[in-house]
């Protein structure tokens, strides 16, 4: 079973063990347009469920990620400051935004899993 899970705000998070790692959809990615920035918060900020958690940029619009659950920040993508594009060229990997420590696990079971993210944007058009 993947523990790769989806907000309707189009964030991903994937968990190992405590430690969550959350990014944006590939269909995030090709709705926001070419990324030129992104702006990441501390190591250490506690963030809640449904909160900004980041800000991404592009040519288009800046738009809030959320967290899809509560934590702790204990890692950031740095390479993102000198290559945001990489949210483009990788959303689902090398683009990912920060790392939490997860607070609540409990908070997971109302995401959705692949099968029901992609009906869900489906959904969407």
């Amino acid at each position: 079973m993947s523990t790769l899970r989806y907000t309707e705000e189009h964030e991903w998070i994937r968990v190992e063990g405590d430690t969550a790692t959350i990014g944006i959809s590939a269909y995030a990615q090709e709705q926001l347009g070419d990324v030129v920035f992104v702006d990441l918060p501390q190591p250490g900020k506690k963030v809640e469920k449904g909160k900004e958690v980041a800000v991404v940029e592009s040519v288009k619009a800046a738009s809030e990620v959320y967290a899809p659950v509560s934590g702790e920040v204990v890692a950031v993508n740095s390479d993102l400051a000198t290559e945001p594009a990489r949210v483009n060229s990788d959303p689902m990997g090398n683009g990912w935004f920060v790392k939490l420590k997860l607070s609540n696990k409990a908070e997971l079971d109302g995401l959705m899993d692949q099968a029901a993210y992609d009906a869900y944007v489906k959904g969407l058009h």
